[in-house]
């Protein structure tokens, strides 16, 4: 690679090799028990994790998905998406950052060249973060790319300004997803402290507030010509790069269904007072409570369900692609969201209901799930995901490759 990326790497300790799919679980919850302090504190004074998202690089899991010819454990779908499930019960927003990393190298895995392929999955393995710039504010439609790759000499430059990208104030390297000279979608991997890259902190949204997923602007950037990682004809053709990452989104909602359960079980437990008008002493003793918390408990472990066997859905089309299994993969995907999406919903709004009225003291903080599962569940509508598993059933017909299925 260009001697200019190689100095881009960040000075730190080599994490450890995490070669199997138990020890990467298992470094997710001993993450995770880490994590958990304090994401209360963080999400209500906005502090962003820059010490938490270094614990992430330093953890082994961000080279987990990096294929075993380079080094990596090349982990299934199913135990990723577990990981990235119990990140993100631990901190939603610190659950959903990976999330665009683990696309990128399934973009270099589908599109990089081998010397690309080499570079940047021993990156991840070192603990380097990928962090994106794809989407852009302003455009007629969602999904429009107006970025360019103007050719500079041996490389190209670019200029544009991106929202909506996740990470990217905490990261090692940017991938800028541009339109090269021809029109073609490319992803330029640039560091973040390039000189021209500014990534600014605007993103104000109600929940998942520490995921910095703001404004990157870039003011004509010089990438080297084997920085940029050509895929054109990726959503042209059968893969699994849109459901890996409907998956992994999915993740971050069954994350955040479980740790609002987990909070509405201690608080009607030890501090939800019965009812002495309805017979019941004891909140948890009420009949009526007793049945919700059930049905809520049911939709989760469904959802988990789901979750899994969606991930084994998309590590079939990653081994046989075709036409068939990619779409298979993204319709047990786009079951997934759905289910996942209202576990999320459905949690977080019992947690109040079966709680009380105490339980909604801004000091407890207990509304950032109902926060987090409203913002991160609007991400891709499931109402199309409803549409897409429908048009299956009446009219035979398979959802095409796109970033959404």
């Amino acid at each position: 690679m260009n001697n200019v990326i190689r100095l881009a790497a960040k000075a730190r300790s080599l994490p450890p090799h995490l070669a199997t799919e138990d020890e990467a679980l298992e470094a997710a919850r001993s993450l995770a028990a880490v994590l958990s302090e304090g994401a209360s504190s963080r999400d209500r004074e906005r502090l962003l994790p820059f010490a938490e998202l270094e614990l992430v690089s330093q953890s082994g899991l961000l080279g987990i998905t990096v294929p075993t010819e380079h080094g990596g454990a090349d982990i299934s779908n199913p135990f990723l998406a577990e990981v990235i499930a119990t990140l993100s019960q631990a901190d939603a927003s610190i659950g959903q950052i990976p999330q665009n990393h683990f696309y990128i190298l399934e973009v270099l895995r589908l599109a990089g060249t081998a010397e690309q392929q080499r570079f940047f999955f021993s990156r991840a393995l070192a603990g380097d973060h990928f962090a994106n710039a794809l989407a852009e504010t302003g455009t007629k439609a969602a999904g429009d790319i107006t970025t360019r790759l103007v050719p500079d000499g041996p490389g190209f430059r670019i200029s544009g300004q991106k929202y909506y990208s996740t990470g990217a104030l905490f990261c090692d390297w940017i991938a800028i997803f541009a339109l090269d000279p021809g029109g073609r979608m490319v992803m330029a991997m640039v560091p973040r402290e390039t000189s021209g890259v500014t990534v600014i902190d605007d993103w104000a949204g109600f929940g998942q507030r520490t995921t910095a997923s703001g404004t990157v602007t870039i003011d004509n950037v010089y990438v080297p010509a084997d920085c940029v990682i050509g895929h054109p004809d990726l959503f042209a053709q059968a893969n699994t790069l849109g459901s890996l990452g409907q998956l992994l989104h999915a993740a971050v909602d069954l994350g955040i269904a479980r740790s609002a359960f987990a909070d509405m079980i201690d608080f009607v437990r030890n501090k939800s007072r019965g009812n002495r008008s309805l017979g019941v002493s004891r909140a948890s003793d009420d009949p009526l409570a007793i049945a919700r918390t059930g049905t809520i408990a049911v939709k989760i472990e469904t959802a988990g369900a789901m979750l899994e066997q969606a991930g084994r859905k998309v590590d079939m089309a990653q081994i046989n692609a075709s036409p068939q299994t990619s779409a298979e993969a993204s319709l047990a995907v786009a079951t997934a969201k759905i289910v996942t999406t209202e576990a999320a919903l459905e949690a977080s709004n019992a947690l109040f209901e079966l709680a009380g009225t105490s339980s909604t003291d801004e000091n407890l903080n207990l509304d950032r799930h109902w926060r987090n599962a409203r913002t991160h569940t609007v991400h891709d509508p499931v109402r199309w995901k409803f549409h897409a598993i429908g048009d299956f059933h009446l009219n035979g017909r398979l959802p095409g490759p796109s970033g959404i299925f």
